[in-house]
This record gives structure tokens, C-alpha cells and sequence, in this order.
């Protein structure tokens, strides 16, 4: 007989499930794991031969060999960019009304989904520990070994505690992404018990950890201060989440309650979706984004940390107001089903 407290577990969070996926990603995670290793060798060669534009930024990383532990954290960090890209492609295909007529099937495409969010989750991990590594090595000045560690792990996972230059944004919008990967990604587990109109509402909120992530790396990301080719493409490689985003907007897999609430929101997605394109297109004409410039002196921040905890909070209250009215709703339809159920009349027997 299984013990109440495995059952509760079990109830709680699909770790069957769990276990199955994580077998099924060691192909999706060995791959990325082979682009990862290719992207640091390219880093590499760059910085060895002094062809980065990043030493224009950084002249001190021109030791490739004494700094080869961030280069993995850069290359671990574009890799996390790729699958995190490819992981809201095939969300977003999934919950479109359209995905029936795709070669593949909803459920394969769905499986894919959460393989590739699992290898993402873990790719941003190891982005974080290779910087973490590298900031442990560097940290030698009074401090014992447990005093770098410590001041290592402050400026790296403790969201704000790393607080100069353009890193005390960066990594905070890094840290935010990862944080909200986690229970975010993993909620898909626990459907069971939250719900699967709960679990909707935190599945569609995952595409603010990509929108921290895109620019994390595009405005912080210390290979992308330059102009040209390779930041224009990544930022047209923005257009089909846009894109397919507005599609999934209009054309949603499940059929739209005809609630005010619901169609306000629908419609400032749509808004918004379609403003992004426009954004995309002009950045990407003009080259203009916000990030560096070679030959230009650094401007100041424009954006604080206080903005993006006011930011990370009215997101939160939104995403747990929204948690709470579907709680709510679905109550209202069990009380509701179950009033309108057959009664079974009793005998005297039982």
C-alpha cells in the first residue's frame, strides 16, 4: 500500500512525468550542449586573435586562456537564447488553433515543448555558474577562499547584489528570468492540483522570462557591443514569436469566455503583439536598440532597480489575480456540475 505521504506527493506534482521528460531531454540537452561548445570556441578564436569587438569595451578580456570560464558563460548564455527562442515557438504553435493542420502532432509538439524548456532551464543555470565561477577566480583581493565564494555567490544569484556599472541591470534581469523559469516551467507538473485553467494563466505568463532573457542578452550581453549584422539578425529573429504571438492572440486554441475582462485583455495582447512587430522592424532598419556603440562614450541607465522591482511586483499581482479569479471560476463550474448531477437514491441498505 502506498504511504498517504507519497500519495500526497504524487497528487501535488507529476513526478512520473517529471522523470520522463528529463530522460527525453538528454538528446535535446546533449545537442545544445554541442552548440554550446561550438559558440565558446568561436568566442575564443575571436578574443585570441583580438577580432571582438568586446575589447574595445573590455580591453582586459584579451587573455582568452585566464578568462576562458566567462567565454563559457557567454557561450552558455547564447545557447540558454537559442532554446529559450525555440521553446516559445513551439508554445506558442501548440496553443494556436491553426497547429492542427502542421505536419506534426499537438502532442509531439508538446513534448518537444517541455523537453526544450527543461534543457533552457538548465542552460540559463550553467550561464549563471560559469559567471559565478569566474567572479570566484577573480576575487582575490583580502579574501579567503569561503569569502570569495560568498562574495561570488552575492553578486551573482542574489537578485541586486551585484551593483556597479551596467551589471547591476543586467544580472538583476537575468536573475529575474531565471527565477521565474523555475515554478513557471515546472508548473506544467503540478496542473493536477492547481488546475488546468490556473495552470493556463502561469503557461502563458512564461513569455515574460523570454522577454527578460531577449534583453538581458541583446542590451547587456558583452558580444553584442557593436553594430551590424549579427545583433540585426537576432533581433529579426524576434518577428516570428511576435508574430506567431498575435496569431495565437486571434486564433486561440480554446474557444474565448465572453467576458468583458477577458476580451480587454485579449485585445491589449493584440496591441501589444502587433506594436512589438513594428518596434522589431524599425530596429532592425535603423540599428538603433539601445545597446553599445562602438566609438561612443557610455550613456547613464535609463532604467533603475527600482523600476524593475516595481515591474517584477505589478507583475506578480497581476499574474496572482488572475490565479485567484480562475480558482474562483472553477469552483463556481464544480458547485455548479455538481448541483445539476443526478442524485443516486439511496436504500435502506446503505
Amino acid at each position: 500500500m502506498v504511504p498517504v505521504e507519497q500519495r500526497r506527493r504524487r497528487r501535488w506534482f507529476d513526478l512520473s512525468a517529471f522523470r520522463s521528460d528529463i530522460r527525453a531531454a538528454a538528446y535535446d540537452a546533449t545537442a545544445a550542449l554541442v552548440i554550446t561548445l561550438l559558440i565558446f570556441a568561436w568566442f575564443y578564436r575571436r578574443i585570441d586573435a583580438g577580432t571582438s569587438a568586446t575589447l574595445q569595451v573590455m580591453p582586459f578580456l584579451a587573455d582568452a586562456g585566464l578568462y576562458w570560464m566567462y567565454w563559457m558563460c557567454q557561450a552558455f548564455g547564447w545557447s540558454a537564447l537559442l532554446w529559450a527562442w525555440i521553446t516559445v515557438l513551439l508554445g506558442l504553435l501548440r496553443t494556436t488553433r491553426g497547429a492542427a493542420g502542421l505536419p506534426v502532432s499537438a502532442m509531439r509538439i508538446e513534448k518537444w515543448r517541455r523537453t526544450t524548456s527543461l534543457t533552457t532551464i538548465a542552460l540559463m543555470f550553467a550561464h549563471a555558474f560559469w559567471f559565478f565561477a569566474e567572479l570566484v577566480r577573480e576575487n582575490e583581493a583580502g579574501l579567503g577562499p569561503a569569502g570569495r565564494v560568498w562574495s561570488a555567490f552575492i553578486d551573482v544569484f542574489v537578485p541586486g547584489g551585484y551593483s556597479s556599472g551596467t551589471g547591476q541591470i543586467a544580472i538583476l534581469i537575468g536573475l529575474l528570468a531565471l527565477y521565474l523559469a523555475i515554478p513557471l516551467g515546472l508548473a506544467f507538473y503540478a496542473r493536477r492540483s492547481i488546475g488546468a485553467k490556473v495552470w493556463r494563466v502561469l503557461h502563458a505568463s512564461v513569455i515574460v522570462v523570454y522577454v527578460l532573457s531577449v534583453w538581458h542578452t541583446l542590451l547587456y550581453g558583452t558580444n553584442v557591443w557593436f553594430d551590424g549584422w549579427f545583433r540585426t539578425t537576432i533581433w529579426l529573429l524576434q518577428l516570428p514569436v511576435a508574430a506567431l504571438l498575435l496569431l495565437r492572440l486571434v486564433t486561440p486554441a480554446h474557444p474565448p469566455r465572453p467576458r468583458p475582462l477577458d476580451a480587454l485583455g485579449r485585445l491589449a495582447g493584440r496591441g501589444a503583439a502587433a506594436a512589438t512587430i513594428v518596434v522589431l522592424l524599425l530596429v532592425a532598419a535603423s540599428g538603433r536598440d539601445g545597446g553599445r556603440t562602438p566609438g561612443a562614450e557610455g550613456a547613464g541607465l535609463n532604467v533603475t532597480q527600482p523600476m524593475i522591482w516595481a515591474g517584477l511586483a505589478a507583475f506578480i499581482v497581476a499574474v496572482t489575480i488572475l490565479v485567484i479569479r480562475e480558482h474562483r471560476l472553477a469552483s463556481v463550474r464544480q458547485t455548479t456540475a455538481g448541483r445539476r448531477a443526478p442524485q443516486t437514491p439511496q436504500t435502506g441498505d446503505e
